[in-house]
């Protein structure tokens, strides 16, 4: 691949027919290597003003180059500058500077002048610019006697400065004796003069220290103004008046100012209110990005000021009473500057070419050429050069033809001086960038691959990859004018050789470079912005992947400087924490991770947040009789914007200490207006609230009390109930302290009967909130009004709530009761209603007592036990639930109001019908036999009727637990024991026990037995073989037993937890279908549970229901009648008998029955059935 380069910069693509690019001769980067012959060149000079500090030696500068080596002259004011003459000025070795010794002796303002600087060789002769050497300077103040000023309040004022004229001009403040700067606002300050202006003086301003410095900052010195003394006179009023100039004067104004300078212009005016200071252009708009306003607004500013920033700029003066304007016009001139300036051109001889100067300015420039210092006009005639006015024409140089040229562009404000040589030479071409330099490029970047050259001619650039200079297919290069290739984007194939080789009609050189793509330096892992509250911790992730052939530097900044240095801040491999975070800590964090060739950054910003700062200085203003404005200062709100304000008061009258809310205003405000209170004595607090939090209070404002007045509200809850028959009870809520309104708080308590045509009585009371009136009818209705008064006066009417006076105890009973019987556990009752004015009092219900018939056993009790149900409101029936049945019962009924009940009425007897049984009482089973089991039991405890028989079932149960025949037996009612025979020996026989009435079966219960083993076949067996007798047999049953044991106690722990065993799975699969039908009260039968639904099988076992190792069966409660559930005496039941009410009784714990079951024998009784 070969690449040639052309004399523009170009892009170039693929293609087979070499790409040769020529130069033109004006190339700005070809540089004339120092070892070849050239002009000389001026590389350093000292600036056109050169202001000299006149206490050091003066040094003016002026280096130049060449081959050979130039020599240098100086002129100063025009003529030749002899310095062999003046033993106080020195050459310096080997340049052009001049030092001048004036420490030793002489004067600087001696050496004051213009100086110029010329450089010769054989070829030519450069100069410098012409160089103003002025030494600076920093005169004193010329003495003056200044007279106290004395003005009156609110007169304008200037206080001049007018400091000496130094070189350069001084800066100027304003300061005291303390050299503290004097405090400066819109009414108080600076104009651009150093005067200092009084837009208006106020009697803070009195002092007799006004004192105007000057500093000559290129002397490092301060002179100092007389001190100042001004006096105002306070006036009784200042009389207002419009705005008017202090300066600039009159209506309009002249201002000129040089392109690229900072234009400043300045309008300061007096009034009473002190004025405000805008600023408009007149036709247009002032450059957004070049304006300033300085100096509160009184003075504007436009930066790198252009021509276009002429025309007219108006400030005005504004206050209350009036506006006045004034109009700058603005002129922009400019010295002149470059638009092309001449440029240094090598040629070979034969060539042609041209030097070009041109300028600008207003007013537009002159220019003039001169060679070699020397006006054109009058220097050597060359044939090869031809002046066309700005341009100069070069044809067929030679050697003769090298000189150096000047152009001149100069106007009434400045000039432009230029040094440009024409060199004629032939040299060889030469490639200046070192021989096999390596570049390394990140991939996706431009790639630079340099090849400086020099030649004359001019040489061609060529480019080629690889050893065999392969072609250009695909890649796209730039090459620019001082032979760089460019790579736009750099992919990894671009990696390998490059050469550069340059040819002119001499010869050539060539030279390879190397090109290496590196992979991107990426962050993969980016920090993250955060939140934090103040004092927690938080980490920044920053993971970064790079090029494995560099390597990688990972840095943190903080607001792009360094990390605080503080050991709360932990950098490591990919995390920086930050612990303990402080309100300094936010800002924004940037992770930066370099290589030697690229660097990536990414950043987050970290806000540090926390409950706002209290409010402060608290302030009441606008003090009404009701209301006051409060304004605060809000504190800072930590980063987390406040939401609300929250003001809180005190009354230190009647609540000292305790703070109460008063309002919430919105985050935005700084100031509420607050309803007030009579008669109380507020303090105001703030308290600030943002996302995370309420602050801590403020400071409490100041202490304001309202005036008492009139109570705006009466007592609430007013209510008129009697404690007794005769008497009326009188409460209210007493109004508070706050809401009292004044001193001596007391309460008009008033009432009358709502039917009768009495007037009101009424009574004064203290601040209590009771009053009980006496003598009153038994329960009549009273209207009743409670008014708050104070030493002001009344609240406004109270309004009349109704109250009744005392109850008294019902007088008649309920008549006409009668009681249906539903079924055997269930009746319902009606009643005749008692009159209304017998009740005497707020009608409660009527309540039920009833109660069961004892039996000559229960008769020597004392106490009989009675149920109560009592039904709300005016009802005149209800039901009884939770009967016993085949039991006799006896009731009455009474009415209840708020006093108590009324009398009984006469009792009513009635009985309940018969009922199943509940299950017998216990079930034994004894004396097993090799084919019998004998089974004792106890009648049921309820048997709910007259038992009719006693139904026994029962099933043997073989080894694998699978479940038998069921064989049932009839057994008369009076028989409380029964031998089952016809068993087979050593067989588990399970057994269902159940008593029966007229009605039907009762609940069953179960329990389990083992009959004997034949002992003559035993020993049989033992005679046959008498292994018992041995010890290892003994020692072997002593293992199965212990093994046993253990596996019958695990069972038995986990039957416990709910378990069940096998044997359980084979009942539900042989279960008798006559018993399958449970009912709730049925209990379960210990491992054998009840067989009503699968879902019985899930639930643990019942507290308290394992079988006892006697075999005998406890039966449980089943009796749960809703009175064991009620709250002591009432009930409620609809007409339908559905149950609404409460009921309750004092009934004693009777034996436990229903819910029963057995459980798997005990591990001792287990024993028992294997031996």
């Amino acid at each position: 691949m070969q690449l040639k380069i052309m004399p523009k910069k170009k892009c170039l693509s693929a293609g087979r027919v070499p790409l040769i690019l020529f130069l033109c001769q004006m190339i700005s980067a070809l540089e004339v290597p120092l070892d070849l012959v050239q002009p000389p060149t001026i590389t350093q000079q000292s600036p056109k003003d050169y202001i000299i500090d006149p206490r050091e030696n003066i040094v003016i500068q002026c280096e130049a180059k060449g081959k050979p080596p130039p020599s240098f002259s100086w002129t100063r004011n025009g003529t030749h500058f002899d310095i062999d003459k003046d033993p106080l000025v020195t050459m310096k070795p080997g340049s052009g500077t001049l030092i001048i010794n004036i420490m030793s002796e002489g004067k600087a303002e001696t050496y004051e002048g213009i100086y110029q600087c010329t450089a010769r060789n054989e070829r030519g002769a450069a100069i410098s610019n012409n160089i103003v050497v002025r030494p600076s300077r920093s005169p004193l103040w010329t003495k003056e006697k200044l007279e106290p000023i004395t003005l009156p309040n609110g007169h304008p004022l200037v206080l001049p400065c007018r400091p000496p004229i130094g070189l350069p001009p001084a800066i100027i403040f304003w300061m005291d004796n303390s050299f503290q700067r004097l405090p400066q606002s819109e009414r108080v300050s600076q104009g651009l003069n150093g005067d200092l202006y009084f837009s208006n003086v106020l009697p803070e301003d009195t002092r007799e220290d006004y004192i105007c410095y000057a500093r000559f900052n290129h002397t490092q010195t301060i002179q100092q103004k007389q001190p100042i003394s001004l006096k105002v006179i306070s006036a009784k009023s200042s009389r207002e008046r419009p705005p008017t100039f202090l300066t600039p004067e009159g209506n309009a104004s002249h201002k000129e100012e040089l392109r690229g300078n900072v234009l400043s212009l300045e309008c300061i005016a007096e009034g009473l209110p002190t004025p405000l200071i805008y600023w408009i252009k007149e036709d247009g708009t002032l450059p957004a990005n070049r304006t300033f306003y300085r100096n509160f607004q009184k003075t504007l500013q436009i930066i790198q000021v252009s021509e276009a920033d002429s025309g007219n700029y108006q400030c005005i003066a504004k206050n209350a009473l009036g506006a006045i304007h004034h109009t700058i016009s603005v002129t922009v001139k400019a010295a002149p500057y470059w638009i092309m300036a001449p440029r240094n051109l090598v040629l070979s001889p034969g060539e042609d070419g041209t030097l070009i100067c041109r300028a600008n300015g207003n007013p537009k420039p002159r220019i003039s050429w001169l060679t070699n210092g020397v006006p054109i006009e009058i220097a050597p005639d060359d044939p090869s050069r031809r002046i066309d006015g700005d341009t100069i024409i070069f044809t067929n140089v030679q050697e003769r033809s090298s000189a150096v040229y000047q152009c001149n562009a100069s106007n009434e404000y400045g000039y432009l001086l230029e040094n440009a040589f024409v060199n004629v030479l032939a040299e060889l071409p030469r490639i200046l960038t070192s021989a096999n330099t390596l570049y390394q490029v990140i991939a996706n970047r431009p790639a630079f691959l340099d090849c400086a050259f020099f030649g004359s001619p001019l040489p061609t650039i060529e480019w080629f990859k690889g050893a065999k200079g392969s072609a250009l297919h695909e890649d796209i290069y730039v090459v620019h004018e001082n032979g760089t290739l460019e790579i736009p984007v750099a992919q990894k194939d671009n990696t390998g050789t490059y050469t550069c080789v340059a040819r002119n009609k001499l010869g050539m050189a060539k030279n390879e470079v190397h090109l290496e793509i590196k992979d991107p330096t990426r962050i993969i892992k980016q920090p993250e912005y955060a939140v934090v509250q103040r004092g927690s911790t938080v980490s920044f992730e920053c993971k970064v992947k790079h090029d494995h052939t560099l390597i990688a530097t990972v840095s943190w900044l903080k607001d792009n400087g360094e990390l605080p240095n503080d050991e709360r801040f932990t950098v490591n491999k990919d995390h920086l924490v930050v612990t303990d975070a402080t309100d300094s800590d936010g800002g924004t964090y940037t992770c930066v991770a370099n290589t030697t060739l690229d660097a990536v950054s990414a950043s987050a910003v970290l806000s540090v947040v926390d409950v706002p700062n209290p409010p402060f200085d608290l302030e009441l203003t606008n003090q009404l009789e009701k209301s006051v404005q409060l304004s605060w200062t809000p504190g800072d709100d930590n980063n987390s914007p406040i939401t609300k304000f929250i003001i809180e008061y005190e009354d230190a009258m009647h609540e000292a200490g305790l703070w109460h809310h008063q309002a919430e205003v919105s985050g935005t405000q700084t100031t509420a207006q607050l309803k007030l209170s009579p008669y109380v004595n507020y303090s105001f607090r703030v308290m600030a609230e943002n996302s995370i939090g309420r602050s801590l209070p403020s400071e409490a404002s100041e202490q304001y009390q309202t005036k008492a007045a009139e109570p705006d509200k009466n007592p609430t809850a007013v209510e008129g109930l009697g404690s007794e028959p005769d008497n009326l009870v009188i409460t209210w809520k007493p109004l508070n302290g706050f809401e009292s309104n004044g001193p001596d708080l007391q309460y008009k308590v008033s009432w009358r009967q709502k039917d009768g045509d009495d007037e009101w009585t009424s009574v004064v009371v203290a601040n209590v909130s009771k009053y009980i009136v006496s003598g009153t009818p038994t329960f009549v209705p009273y209207l009743i009004k409670v008014q708050a008064l104070n030493v002001v006066g009344f609240a406004p009417e109270p309004a009349v709530v109704m109250g009744h006076s005392g109850e008294d105890l019902p007088m008649v009973a309920p008549g006409n009761v009668r009681v249906s019987v539903v079924n055997s556990t269930l009746a319902e009752v009606h009643w005749d209603p008692v009159p209304l004015k017998s009740i005497r009092g707020h009608l409660q219900g009527y309540r039920i007592y009833y109660w069961k018939a004892q039996s000559s056993s229960q008769r020597n009790r004392r106490h009989i036990e009675k149920k109560i149900l009592t039904f709300q409101g005016s009802k005149t029936h209800g039901m009884l639930p939770g009967l016993e049945p085949f039991s006799h019962y006896t009731l009455n009924v009474r009415v209840v109001n708020g006093k108590g009940e009324g009398p009984a009425s006469p009792d009513r007897a009635f009985s309940t019908p018969e009922g199943v049984p509940s299950a017998p009482s216990s079930l034994k089973i004894v004396n097993p036999t090799l084919d019998s089991l004998t089974l004792e039991w106890d009648p049921p405890s309820h048997p709910n009727g007259i038992l009719t028989e006693y139904t026994l079932k029962y099933q043997p149960i073989n080894s694998t637990h699978e479940l038998g025949p069921l064989i049932d037996l009839k057994i008369p009612a009076n028989k409380t024991h029964w031998t089952v025979k016809n068993l087979n020996f050593s067989t588990r026989y399970k057994f269902y026990f159940y008593a029966q009435t007229s009605v039907g079966p009762g609940s069953q219960i179960t329990e389990e037995a083992i009959t004997t083993v034949d002992e003559g076949k035993m020993a049989m067996a033992s005679r046959q073989v008498d292994i018992a007798t041995q010890g290892w047999f003994i020692g072997l049953m002593c293992a199965v037993a212990l093994l046993i044991l253990i596996l019958l106690i695990v069972c038995f722990i986990r039957r416990n937890k709910g378990g069940k065993y096998p044997v359980k799975e084979k009942e539900d699969a042989h279960a008798d279908p006559e018993i399958q039908p449970m009912k709730e009260d049925d209990g379960t039968f210990g491992e054998y549970r009840s067989l009503e639904s699968d879902a019985e099988d899930h639930k643990p076992l019942k507290k308290g229901s394992r079988t006892p190792s006697d075999r005998t069966v406890k039966k449980e409660d089943s009796d749960d009648s809703l009175v064991d559930y009620g709250e002591g005496v009432n009930g409620q039941f609809n007409e339908d008998g559905s149950f609404i009410g409460q009921y309750s009784g004092k009934k004693e714990k009777e034996p436990a029955e229903g819910n029963e079951s057995s459980e798997a024998p005990s591990p001792v009784n287990a024993m028992n059935s294997f031996v």
